[in-house]
C-alpha cells in the first residue's frame, strides 16, 4: 500500500484536489452569494484547482455569516451602552436637520437602523489636504496628549515619518499615558527593534490578524483597512492617509500623492473610539476596563457640524458604507462627484450612476490616471463603458496618484474615509467613513475635487471605444477577477 502511495503520489494529489474543488463547488453553489461571484469562484475552481482553491480559501469565507468577527463583548459593557444612550438623538433632533437634509435625511436613519449609528450634532472638523498637513496636525495632537493615545491603521511603517509617529507615541507611554497601537499585519512594516522599543516603552501594540506569509499573502486575506486616531477622546482622525513617507510629498518624492484626511473634535469621536475598542477587544487577549474618561464631556461653543461615523465589515451585519453611497446617489438632486483610487463596483452602484446621469444630475468621477495596481487599472477601465454611455464624465488624475476617498452630493452631504469603490471595501475588508452632513465643508470637498479635476484629463468617449483590441483583452481579463479583487 506504501508503495502504491509513493509510486501514485502525484496522482492521488490531483484527485484529492479536484475532490476538494468540487467540494468547495457544491459549497459556494448553495451559499447563494451573487452569481457574478459563484460565477468566477466556480471557473477558477474547475479550471485552475490548486489556485482556486488557495483563492477560495482566502477570498471565500463569508465571516459576516459566521461571526468569527464580534463586536458583542464591547458593545455589552456598561459605559459603552451609556454613551450609545447619552448620543441617541430624539425626533426633536431629527427635526432640526430634516428641513435642511430634504431626502439626505434618509441617510442617517439608515445608518442608525442598521448600525445603531447616532447622528451627531456638536463637531468641529479641518479637511486635511494631503500627508503634510495631516502629519502636522497628528504629530502635534499626540505631542499635546494628556490621557491616553489609541491608534489603528492598516499601513505602519517605521520610515522617516512613521518613526517620528512612534517615538512619540513611546514618549508618551514612558510618561505615564495608556497608549494603543493596532495595526494590520499584511500592510505594516514595523522592525523587530521598534517593537520591542514600542514593549519596553509601555506602547501596547498588536497587529491584527497576524499571517505567517504577509509579502505572498498580498491584499488576499480580510484586512483592517480602517485608519482611527484618537486622542484623549476628545479628537479623532479618519480618512485615506497611512503612517508611511508615500504619503508625504517631499521635494525629492518620485510621485506626487493626493489624498484626504479628517481631524474631528466633538461628540463624534465618541464613535470612533467606540470602533477602536471593538477592534483591540478582538486583537488583544486583553479584557479592557472601559472607564468614562475614554469619553469626556464635549464642550463645543463653535462647533455645529453634523457628522456620523459609518464602518463596515465581517464584523457588521449590513454592507453600512455601500449602502450609504448607494442611497446618496438614488437621493442626488443636483449633482455627484466622486473621487477613488480603486473603481471596481457592483452593479448596484455601477446602475445607480446610470440612472442618476440619464435623470439630469451632473455626475463625475476621478480615478488616477496611474495606479499602483495593474489588474485593478485595467478592471476599472471596463467599467467607463457603462458609465461614459450614460453620461458620466470620467476624469484621470495625471498630477501623480490619486489616493482620496470622498463623494460630495448637492453641497449637502459628502463623505471622507477608507473605503475605496470596490468590492474588497463593499464586502470583504474592514473600513470606516465620515459622514458630513454640512455645507460649509461639503463646499470645501467640492472645491478640492474641482481643483483636481484641473490636474485630471477628461476621458473622450470616442477615443475610448477606439482603444486598441490589447487594451480591450486586458481590461476583460482583469474584470473576470473583479468579483475577487
Amino acid at each position: 500500500m506504501l508503495d502504491f502511495i509513493k509510486e501514485n503520489i502525484w496522482y492521488l494529489l490531483i484527485i484529492v484536489n479536484y475532490i476538494l474543488a468540487i467540494s468547495a463547488v457544491i459549497t459556494i453553489f448553495f451559499k447563494r452569494i451573487n452569481p457574478t461571484k459563484t460565477l468566477s469562484y466556480i471557473i477558477v475552481l474547475v479550471f485552475f484547482p490548486f489556485l482556486g482553491l488557495l483563492v477560495y480559501y482566502l477570498f471565500g469565507q463569508e465571516y459576516r455569516k459566521n461571526k468569527i468577527f464580534s463586536r458583542k463583548h464591547i458593545l455589552n459593557k456598561s459605559v459603552i451602552k451609556s454613551i450609545n444612550k447619552e448620543l441617541e438623538f430624539s425626533k426633536a433632533e431629527i427635526k432640526k436637520v430634516d428641513n435642511y437634509l430634504d431626502d439626505k435625511v434618509k441617510l442617517v436613519k439608515l445608518l442608525y437602523e442598521s448600525d445603531d449609528e447616532p447622528l451627531t450634532l456638536k463637531n468641529k472638523i479641518a479637511i486635511l489636504k494631503n500627508g503634510d498637513a495631516k502629519f502636522k496636525h497628528l504629530l502635534d495632537d499626540l505631542k499635546n496628549a494628556e490621557h491616553h493615545i489609541h491608534l489603528e491603521y492598516y499601513i505602519v511603517k517605521d520610515d522617516d515619518i512613521g518613526t517620528q509617529v512612534l517615538n512619540v507615541l513611546c514618549e508618551k507611554a514612558e510618561a505615564g499615558l495608556k497608549v494603543r497601537l493596532i495595526y494590520d499585519d499584511v500592510g505594516s512594516k514595523i522592525s523587530t527593534q521598534m517593537k520591542r522599543k514600542l514593549s519596553s516603552s509601555g506602547v501596547k501594540h498588536h497587529p491584527f490578524m497576524p499571517v505567517l506569509f504577509s509579502k505572498f499573502t498580498g491584499k488576499m486575506n480580510y484586512r483592517n483597512h480602517r485608519k482611527i486616531a484618537v486622542i484623549d477622546g476628545k479628537i479623532g482622525y479618519v480618512g485615506g492617509i497611512n503612517i508611511s513617507d508615500e504619503y508625504l510629498n517631499e521635494n525629492d518624492s518620485d510621485r506626487f500623492w493626493r489624498d484626504t484626511h479628517l481631524r474631528i473634535e466633538g461628540e463624534a469621536v465618541k464613535s470612533l473610539q467606540i470602533h477602536f475598542l471593538s477592534t483591540w477587544d478582538f486583537v488583544s487577549d486583553e479584557k479592557l476596563a472601559v472607564y468614562k474618561t475614554f469619553f469626556p464631556e464635549v464642550e463645543m461653543e463653535n462647533g455645529n457640524v453634523a457628522l456620523q461615523i459609518a464602518a463596515s465589515g465581517p464584523d457588521t451585519d449590513w454592507a453600512n458604507i455601500m449602502e450609504v453611497i448607494f442611497t446618496a446617489i438614488v437621493t442626488a438632486n443636483d449633482y455627484i462627484y466622486i473621487t477613488t483610487p480603486y473603481f471596481v463596483p457592483n452593479e448596484q452602484i455601477i446602475t445607480a450612476l446610470q440612472i442618476a446621469a440619464k435623470s439630469g444630475i451632473d455626475v463625475k468621477l476621478i480615478i488616477p490616471k496611474k495606479s499602483d495596481s495593474w489588474i485593478v487599472k485595467h478592471a476599472s477601465n471596463s467599467y467607463l463603458d457603462a458609465l461614459l454611455k450614460a453620461g458620466i464624465k470620467v476624469y484621470k488624475y495625471n498630477k501623480g496618484f490619486i489616493h482620496a476617498k470622498t463623494m460630495v452630493v448637492d453641497d449637502i452631504f459628502s463623505t471622507v474615509g477608507t473605503s475605496n469603490m470596490d468590492y474588497r471595501s463593499f464586502n470583504i475588508n474592514f473600513e470606516i467613513n465620515s459622514l458630513i452632513y454640512d455645507e460649509a465643508q461639503s463646499k470645501i470637498i467640492k472645491k478640492h475635487f474641482l481643483e483636481d479635476m484641473e490636474n485630471s484629463d477628461e476621458v473622450n468617449y470616442n477615443t475610448y471605444l477606439n482603444r486598441s483590441k490589447f487594451e480591450k483583452l486586458k481590461e476583460s481579463y482583469c474584470r473576470l477577477w473583479s468579483p475577487l479583487i
